[in-house]
């Protein structure tokens, strides 16, 4: 990601959903008063919080998404679909090369990722460094080295107003993230820049959605 292109120019936007049902992420009340206090803890306190909470899940939903990569970088364009923490993944999946788009279907585990796109009706082994994306399972990640790091990866956190999606009643903290750590994950990233970042919380300190740019 270019340094002159990433302040609104490129967004990815996260999302994550816990499979396990025995994690239900709406957690209940003691009393009228909890949902307060938790809106008042310290931010860092409430993702860290988000994120203990989607790492012992048994798996998630993962949904990653760019509006677009500047012009001529290749690498991960979106990947949607389901993993756990072995870690493995299996979804949907863009990329960027040489200025085409390819969708393809992926299934990645073990080191090792397979692709299905329009060119094959099969799926093939795919050497993902070579397209300057990432293996998707290292997205799911082991628990807390994947995505789910970006939690607790920002610096200058600042909690700010509370919006409302449908019922969810959520509040938004805003921070930056070295572009050191962004690059880990996602190989086409700027390593030298600095990314801001906004998470959605709700009120019980489950992950709506962060946002990258």
């Amino acid at each position: 990601m270019a340094q002159s292109c990433q302040t609104d120019a490129v967004r990815i936007r996260i999302a994550f959903v816990a499979l396990a049902a025995s994690l239900t992420l709406a957690a209940c009340s003691s009393s009228d008063e909890e949902p307060a206090e938790k809106a008042a803890a310290a931010p860092a306190e409430r993702l860290q919080a988000a994120q203990s909470t989607l790492s012992e899940a048994e798996g998630l939903t993962i949904g990653l998404a760019a509006k677009s990569l500047p012009a001529g970088v290749s690498g991960l364009l979106s990947a949607k679909g389901k993993g756990n923490f072995s870690p493995a993944f299996q979804g949907e999946v863009k990329v960027i090369a040489g200025g085409t788009t390819i969708p393809a279907e992926v299934i990645a585990a073990e080191g090792q990722v397979w692709a299905k796109t329009g060119f094959s009706p099969d799926f093939l082994t795919l050497e993902p460094k070579s397209l300057n994306a990432p293996d998707p399972a290292t997205l799911v990640g082991t628990g807390t080295d994947g995505l789910l790091s970006l939690l607790t990866a920002a610096e200058s956190l600042k909690a700010g107003d509370k919006s409302r999606d449908g019922k969810a009643v959520l509040t938004t903290v805003t921070g930056t993230i070295a572009g050191t750590h962004i690059a880990k994950l996602l190989p086409s990233a700027d390593g030298k820049a600095s990314y801001q970042v906004t998470y959605r919380l709700t009120d019980d300190d489950t992950l709506h959605d962060a946002t990258l740019s």
